[in-house]
């Protein structure tokens, strides 16, 4: 099912569970999360009150205005103002990290369920907002002033992980699955939860942050459990249909392991690809890395639009849906970076510079305001992992700007975020902020 928006031009716009736009959808959308134009919507609607219960948390207070998305571009000279109405005593630190700190402390306050290890959801949040909040963690670890106080945080998500795992699909009619390998339901998996369909993108975000978490640890436990989900990605590699079947542009990964998924996406081959570097930096098996080169290969070959961006996914029959996400962009500027790294072969980085140039293009303040802040959280991280290779720094501003934005137009009095239209507090979108402003605080070496 659908979310149906009304918004100016009397548009009538159907969102998925990534916030996309969608029309003449022939499947089922699959765990359905608010559509959300991060600020276009939120200044052009008119948002009537309304007698429902009020999406904001229990004592909080909407934003004090609602702004344009343009003006977020004008932000960066904000860097370092604080609003004199929040008043904290609490040791000093960099401004970033401060509030890195601040939305963090608000996430945990306003999402965590104490004593579980989870995250609220229906009960609890689906593994897609639970990797980000473990993003979060994880990047808040790795900034030098805060950075010993969060060991016990990263212990807590790693106990709240194993809830999601999974090691054959139990739960779920036998043969509505392709694959049943061990890996992370995209639901908490029984007893405590439904369990179900495995989502490759997820998994793989999962597996980037444990990667991270093994850097800061050296846990064997932790490595061994992103090499399990790199097993689950790898063995989706798609080469043919269902009984064979010939498909368009073969290759790539699924979206899912729902028998009836026949999509191959970028956002579940670029973070293969990066995912694939990781592993083959931490183990030496040249495995992960022939497959991270193979998947960032095949996502140029099948999904390259003449504009030098990447569409969002192929069908079976070649049909192309050509969205344009930044997240796609931001994942394959970091898988190149990544393989020039790994390989040496100067080809990757000119072909992610090329990206990041024609994304810097497309992606004006409106567009990258029209998204969740998911997606551009993820095209930040990897564009700052790009600029700390070449020494060419665009993408510094451009996130500073963002979060500064954020800061002043998208916070709550509790410092939690909100997003959408209508603007709406989310797990997925604390996460995101908590790491763009993490990411300001930390050096781009622990990005991956």
């Amino acid at each position: 099912m659908g979310v149906a928006l009304q918004v100016p031009f009397q548009f009538l716009l159907v969102c998925d569970r990534k916030g996309g736009i969608l029309a003449n959808i022939p499947r089922v959308l699959r765990r359905l999360v608010i559509c959300a134009p991060v600020v276009v919507a939120i200044s052009l609607l008119q948002i009537a009150p309304t007698s429902a219960a009020s999406p904001y948390p229990v004592g909080a207070e909407r934003p004090a205005k609602l702004a344009r998305a343009y003006e977020f571009a004008h932000s960066a000279r904000a860097a370092g103002k604080k609003p004199s109405k929040h008043v904290h005593k609490k040791p000093k630190l960099p401004v970033n990290a401060e509030r890195a700190q601040l939305a963090f402390e608000a996430m945990q306050k306003t999402y965590y369920i104490q004593g579980s290890g989870l995250y609220s959801g229906e009960p609890f949040s689906f593994l897609w907002p639970f990797s980000q909040a473990l993003a979060a963690t994880v990047s808040m670890a790795n900034i030098p002033s805060v950075k010993s106080s969060f060991a016990h945080e990263i212990q807590a998500r790693l106990v709240g992980l194993r809830s999601y795992l999974d090691l054959s699909n139990s739960g779920a009619p036998e043969g509505s699955f392709t694959s049943t390998l061990a890996a992370f339901d995209g639901t908490v998996a029984p007893p405590e939860g439904p369990g179900g369909t495995k989502y490759y993108d997820d998994n793989e975000w999962v597996g980037i942050e444990l990667m991270r978490m093994y850097k800061l640890t050296h846990n064997a436990a932790v490595l061994s459990n992103a090499e399990t989900i790199m097993t689950f990605v790898m063995a989706g590699w798609q080469t043919a249909g269902p009984q064979g079947q010939q498909i368009a542009c073969p290759g790539g990964v699924p979206f899912s392991n729902a028998a009836e998924n026949r999509e191959r996406n970028a956002v579940t081959d670029g973070p293969a690809a990066e995912l694939g570097v990781q592993l083959y930096r931490a183990t030496g098996n040249v495995q992960y890395l022939q497959f991270a080169e193979m998947a960032y290969v095949w996502v140029r070959t099948c999904l390259t639009q003449p504009n030098g961006l990447y569409a969002d996914h192929i069908y079976p029959n070649g049909a192309i849906d050509p969205t344009e996400w930044s997240y796609n962009q931001g994942t394959m500027i970091g898988a190149g970076t990544l393989l020039f790294q790994a390989t040496g072969n100067s080809a990757y980085l000119f072909q992610a510079r090329q990206t990041a140039k024609a994304a810097i293009a497309y992606f004006t303040a409106e567009r990258l305001g029209s998204e969740i802040p998911f997606f551009s959280s993820v095209y930040f991280r990897n564009m700052l992992y790009l600029d700390a290779v070449t020494h060419d720094p665009p993408g510094l501003k451009l996130v500073q700007g963002y979060v500064n934005y954020a800061w002043e137009h998208l916070r709550l009095s509790n410092d939690v975020f909100v997003a959408g239209s209508p603007a709406t507090a989310q797990l997925l979108v604390q996460a995101a902020i908590v790491q763009d402003y993490a990411l300001l605080s930390s050096t781009p070496s622990t990005y991956f």
